[in-house]
């Protein structure tokens, strides 16, 4: 019997990611030594000074239902660190906080998309884009990009891709799965195709920019022409290493931010109150208080690269923030390895995790179909033992 659910579930597509890590544990349920480098959570504990926040908060008795967009506190705190960190002024009207920064992208389309509306996805990009976008009734329109161009778009890619259906453009640098970030000069050149649109919205999704090893990322919103029309979107998960703490917040016009925060009223309403109070220790704090997280994940970046270079058939470039790689692994389209015709980027994950005991993510979900997605965000010991079992696999 078939069950009744809804024509707008069954078009949502399951998270790659997080289907993969299931995939993962089910192994381990049955005994596997699965080495998981699909999930993009730090293996880092909570920084002490910010969990000594939660626990003041929770002897302050803090303990009731929050705003819906925020306490003012934190809002201002979001401010503060907008103004230190990025050079963008917001009041604390423009600032939402939310349930993570993927609730944070939720409301943004809902409240901007109509059925029928194009959002532009440069690829590659993260794979809950789309899967939002489809639940708005929009279309998701990529615009390709290789390792060849280092994962990122041109400005003449963008105009292409524009047409009087586009409502909402989505950047995410440092990027997820990529790594990459877009330069000032990159991004400056990009806004000028976008300032030929006044109705194009841009969303900046900035929820990795502390892990970055070589240049600071600019935002978006600090391109004047930009900033009425620009959401900021950021969170606490990635480099505070708070994936389970579940805070995230925008930067955005007033008008959209009220819309988000009557959205979220009526879905979850206001963020947990502990989590809260912590954040704001979070966001004030001195970034050089989370580097020693930063130096680490740049020396797994160092190991990842070097190893996998030593496979033959992978091809990799060198990432400047986030803790992913992104190799191109097309050279094994069509080859049979064990008994097994690896067909394409889907085949070449479910070939390692079986063949390897090691969880990746295809490329197919990120706009890629000719890469893998590998995590480093877990011990040096993991990464090397991980990668010396695929190229055994391989081989």
């Amino acid at each position: 019997m078939k069950h009744p659910l809804s024509d707008r579930i069954n078009s949502l597509p399951a998270s790659a990611t997080l289907v993969m890590a299931a995939k993962a544990r089910e192994l381990r349920a049955e005994g596997k030594d699965i080495i998981g480098l699909s999930l993009g959570e730090p293996d880092f504990n909570t920084p002490d000074f910010i969990k000594d926040a939660a626990i003041k908060a929770v002897n302050d008795n803090y303990n009731s239902y929050t705003p819906v967009d925020g306490y003012a506190e934190l809002k201002e705190a979001i401010c503060t660190k907008f103004k230190r960190d990025n050079d963008l002024n917001y009041k604390a009207s423009q600032i939402v906080v939310s349930t993570g920064a993927k609730q944070s992208i939720a409301n943004v389309m809902q409240v901007l998309l109509n059925p029928g509306d194009e959002v532009l996805l440069p690829c590659p990009y993260w794979v809950s884009y789309s899967a939002i976008a489809t639940l708005c009734e929009a279309k998701s329109v990529e615009i390709p990009s290789t390792i060849e161009s280092n994962f990122k778009i041109t400005p003449a890619q963008l105009e292409a891709a524009i047409t009087p259906k586009t409502k909402l453009i989505l950047f995410n640098s440092p990027n997820n799965p990529s790594g990459v970030i877009y330069s000032e000069k990159e991004y400056r050149a990009l806004a000028k195709v976008l300032e030929k649109y006044p109705q194009i919205y841009i969303m900046s999704d900035e929820i990795y920019e502390h892990i970055n090893y070589n240049s600071k990322p600019f935002s978006l919103a600090a391109i004047d022409s930009l900033y009425e029309r620009t959401i900021t979107v950021n969170g606490l998960a990635k480099a505070f290493a708070m994936t389970g703490w579940r805070i995230g917040y925008i930067g955005a016009p007033e008008w959209i931010a009220k819309a988000c925060t009557k959205m979220q009223g009526q879905i979850t309403s206001g963020t947990n109150c502990i989590a809260q109070r912590a954040a704001i220790t979070a966001v004030l704090a001195p970034v050089s208080k989370i580097q020693y997280m930063v130096d680490e994940f740049k020396a797994r970046r160092g190991i990842v690269i070097d190893l996998l270079r030593e496979i033959d058939g992978f091809k990799v470039n060198v990432p400047d923030g986030a803790f992913y790689v992104f190799p191109d692994i097309s050279a094994f389209f069509g080859k049979t390895i064990q008994g097994i015709t690896i067909k394409n980027a889907n085949d070449f994950a479910l070939f390692i995790l079986e063949k390897a005991n090691v969880a990746t993510v295809t490329g197919d979900a990120f706009g890629a179909p000719d890469c893998i997605r590998i995590s480093y965000a877990a011990s040096e010991l993991q990464i090397r033992e991980a990668i010396k079992r695929i190229k055994e696999a391989l081989s």
